[in-house]
């Protein structure tokens, strides 16, 4: 069953027409890669999915809700969570406060700076925060203020502050982007282990260890074009991959 469906998208910036004539389909509790060269349209296309940018033609998506023309928060409440490249969280809280801000917004349907007052005296809020915390490793830290984690760790804690939504699709812009190989396949792991929730992902990813360890499904963008798509290994020996991601050598 398709959960995300993209047809006919196109993107253009004045002359530089970013997507061209773009269709993707996302198998609902699969992991899809989109790949590609740097400049390949691969951010633009996740901005199309998340209410950034609006296509010039063309539609997206998410079961039978269209995310055209929706605001960011009205797809964060359709069920779409989205995972930065830079780690985006609340640098100056701890991280059980980070976790707990987007646990009550997603119960009440917002978050007004007077309502952070009561974070501590909801038990039911400090409960789901903590328990989230426990599944990505990072209680034992709770009360640590978020600026000081590792890059590994910051990742961690905004997958946290996602899946604390219950979200059905997870956008993961480069998870593992900056990370040491330690790192890269901690949260590997972890993705993986997201994968027993049912959760659909979406990855945009340079690593091809990160790829291959993870993607049930790539698609490959080049010039703002989807030019293959095939499980893992079909695409790593596909001579058109090796030529528009690699200029010929072997991934």
């Amino acid at each position: 069953m398709e959960i995300l469906k993209v047809s006919g998208v196109n993107k253009a910036f004045g002359g530089l027409k970013a997507l061209n004539n773009v269709n993707l389909a996302v198998e609902e509790g699969t992991v899809h890669a989109i790949i590609g060269p740097n400049g390949a349209g691969k951010s633009t296309l996740l901005n199309c999915f998340v209410g950034r940018l609006i296509p010039d033609t063309g539609t997206v998506m998410f079961g039978d809700t269209s995310l055209i023309g929706l605001k960011a928060h009205k797809i964060n409440q359709a069920g779409v969570s989205r995972v930065f490249q830079t780690p985006e969280i609340f640098s100056d809280l701890t991280l059980l406060e980070n976790v707990m801000i987007p646990t009550m917004a997603k119960r009440d349907g917002e978050f007004a700076l007077h309502a952070f007052k009561r974070l501590d005296r909801d038990a039911e809020i400090h409960d789901k925060a903590m328990h989230m915390l426990e599944d990505v490793g990072l209680a034992e830290k709770k009360d640590i203020v978020a600026a000081s984690l590792s890059r590994g760790d910051k990742r961690r804690l905004e997958l946290a502050m996602c899946l604390v939504q219950d979200p059905k699709l997870l956008l993961l812009d480069e998870p593992t982007a900056g990370m040491s190989r330690a790192d890269t396949n901690n949260t590997i792991d972890l993705l993986k282990r997201i994968g027993d929730r049912g959760i659909t992902k979406v990855v945009i990813e340079h690593d091809m260890h990160v790829v291959f360890s993870l993607a049930d499904k790539v698609s490959v963008l080049a010039q703002g074009t989807v030019i293959c798509e095939g499980k893992p290994q079909e695409i790593k020996g596909d001579p058109r991959v090796q030529e528009a991601y690699l200029g010929g050598a072997h991934l």
